[in-house]
């Protein structure tokens, strides 16, 4: 049979995965000519780290000959790429990391037996920016059948964390601070047979606890802490625990937890929408686990140059009061439904005369806003940056991307309930470094997330350095999660993200110690999704009381495995073991990088399972994409020692 040859242009390119932007066939990723150290290139493909294109070989392809470089339209500026090429799981060849103006480098790469093999594109240590790869005069040599494009390695959607128990088990945050002279809006949550009863003793005076739906109420004048030891019951059991009623400066001792509209509706959003998102986290028994919070994002204000009618209104009234447009024709009924389902809810705008769909900000009328949001009823507000950028002068003044969240910071403290305060501002300017400065309680440190691997990890594991900003009340915010049935409006679609990479997803988050607000249809839950969301040993790990963000401890370019782990109030580290390459591997974590020493009992947190007793290290093997979370509790005779020596 006559050898044949197949250019890889020929292959469906839309299997590429890419980092940004689009794949280019004969292009470069920004759609110019392919040219790689001043040499241009007539055919090829442009892509962008991290990229990776999976290849059926049939064992009848012979060769793959082609030059690979970072293309020249990146110019001067700084990129790092390295280029492998997988063969049935082994890696065959690597560019080693190639950067901007250097020049093309060969590949004539021997594949004889091979059946499948993965093209693929890394970032150097300096992450992705501006990596644009090419793989240029690509070509394969076969006899037989012809070389195609296929998917990534399917998974399937495994649950792994078994069903609570029908016996009580409270759930939820062990903290919660609130103002003095605030309403407290609280709900003790718990899993368990219906019906529960709640009870509590040690309530500060003025506060009670609504034993049918564990809600507790009222008000502290006096700062203070308060141990309140809480009970739920059923007839199958019991289950106890002390709750901190931290009465002080600080709110949102815990990352929230919640849903916002926009990765789901975006521009489609309306009062019915929310009212069903409102009962499906109670319905769903997600508020059972401690998810609390409903946030309505862009489109509930008039946007006065829409075509769409139900986006007009008046704007705001005569004394410039905003009146929301005809969707939401009553938000303090809103509000109020969401708060008599035990649930806190929020809602966004901009510091600029529009917000980013063009709706009505909140530019000069910061203080009678923040005003009318406290009289309805509402607990959170993002604030997006959008058209203020308009009037800054110096975009990279940190005085002038400071002024308009301090101006709403001062507004939102000035009200007589509290509200949390999330700054969108994408990580400008280091906002993580003032975030605290304009009484931020989260702040975004990124731009928009999508439901891909390479966004979502992208942005996950970008978090590490962070670290050192996150302190209870004070949160880095990586956007949202994109998990379940999302879209951005009207029509939606379930994730992109594999089965892995979402374990990945809620995993990371909760070592950032990330706010975590889902953007899927709460109504359209499928059993993978809710199961996904209500492990309460990962949720406990998010909402752990001393507050520290997860640092990445170890990384092993090579292996494309990392190491993040944070340390946990009772003393313990939780640790997630990364595999963030194409092939499963071995991810390893040793005591020394944790600091700490001794017999450690491990735990696989997803599977709520003990795996045994380590000593100096732990091993385990993770799958593409995926992860393998624990905790390292010291075992009972190691504690026992500790007592003796008191």
């Amino acid at each position: 049979m006559a050898q044949q040859t197949c250019r890889l242009t020929e292959l469906d390119l839309g299997k590429m995965s890419i980092g940004w932007g689009t794949v280019q066939a004969d292009k470069s990723v920004e759609g110019n000519p392919l040219r790689i150290g001043a040499r241009e290139f007539g055919t090829g493909v442009g892509t962008h780290a991290r990229s990776a294109l999976h290849v059926n070989t049939h064992g009848t392809t012979a060769r793959f000959r082609a030059w690979v470089g970072v293309d020249d339209e990146v110019g001067e500026t700084p990129a790092g790429i390295e280029f492998r090429i997988y063969a049935d799981a082994r890696k065959v060849w690597s560019s080693g990391v190639m950067h901007s103006g250097e020049p093309a480098k060969r590949i004539d790469l021997d594949l004889r037996g091979a059946r499948h093999i993965v093209l693929y594109v890394m970032g150097g240590a300096d992450g992705i920016d501006h990596d644009h790869a090419d793989w240029a005069e690509a070509v394969f040599e076969y006899r037989g059948e012809k070389p195609v494009a296929m998917d990534a390695p399917r998974e399937s959607a495994v649950i792994l964390t078994p069903a609570p128990p029908e016996s009580p088990r409270l759930t939820g945050p062990r903290v919660f601070g609130v103002r003095p002279g605030s309403p407290i809006l609280h709900s003790v949550t718990a899993t368990g047979e219906r019906p529960l009863t709640f009870s509590a003793e040690g309530l500060p005076p003025g506060v009670t606890l609504d034993a049918d739906t564990g809600r507790l109420r009222g008000r502290v004048e006096r700062a203070g802490e308060y141990r309140i030891n809480v009970h739920a019951k059923n007839a199958l059991g019991s289950d106890t625990r002390v709750l901190r009623l931290k009465v002080g400066d600080r709110i949102c001792l815990t990352p929230p937890l919640g849903w916002n509209s926009w990765n789901c509706f975006a521009g489609d959003v309306d009062a019915k929408k929310v009212r069903s998102a409102i009962d499906a986290m109670v319905d769903s028994g997600l508020a059972n686990h401690g998810w609390g919070t409903i946030n309505i994002d862009d489109f509930w204000q008039a946007c006065p140059d829409s075509k769409d009618e139900t986006l007009h209104g008046v704007g705001r009234d005569e004394g410039g009061r905003i009146v929301p447009n005809p969707r939401f024709p009553d938000m303090k009924a809103l509000a109020d439904y969401a708060h008599e389902r035990g649930l806190r809810i929020g809602l966004y705008s901009s510091p600029g005369p529009r917000t980013c769909g063009g709706c009505l900000g909140s530019f000069g009328h910061e203080s009678r806003d923040a005003q009318t949001y406290a009289e309805w009823g509402f607990d959170y507000l993002k604030y997006d940056l959008c058209s203020y950028m308009q009037k800054i002068e110096d975009q990279s003044s940190l005085e002038e991307q400071m002024a308009p969240y301090e101006r709403m910071g001062k507004a939102l403290r000035a009200q007589p309930r509290d509200i949390v305060y999330s700054l969108c501002q994408y990580g400008l300017v280091k906002v993580s470094s003032w975030g605290t400065k304009v009484d931020g309680n989260c702040w975004r440190t990124t731009g928009d997330i999508v439901d891909t691997w390479e966004s979502m990890a992208g942005i996950g594991f970008g978090q590490s350095g962070l670290e050192r900003y996150a302190e209870p009340g004070r949160w880095n915010d990586p956007d949202m999660l994109v998990v379940g049935r999302v879209g951005w409006g009207p029509q939606l679609r379930a994730t992109r993200l594999t089965p892995n990479e979402q374990y990945t997803h809620i995993s990371l988050w909760s070592l950032l110690a990330a706010p975590m607000l889902l953007g899927c249809d709460l109504t359209r839950l499928d059993d993978f999704t809710l199961n996904l969301l209500t492990n309460d040993e990962v949720l406990a790990i998010n909402q752990d009381p001393l507050g520290r963000q997860a640092a990445r401890i170890a990384s092993d370019d090579e292996a494309e495995t990392q190491v993040w782990a944070r340390p946990l109030e009772d003393g313990s580290p939780a640790v997630g073991l990364f595999n963030v390459g194409e092939m499963e591997t071995r991810v390893s974590v040793n005591w020394v990088d944790l600091k700490i020493s001794g017999e450690r009992v491990v735990r696989d947190v997803w599977r709520q399972k003990n795996l045994g007793s380590f000593n100096d290290s732990f091993e385990a093997t993770v799958p593409r994409h995926g992860c393998v979370l624990v905790t390292l509790r010291e075992s009972r005779s190691r504690q026992q020692q500790a007592e003796r020596g008191k």
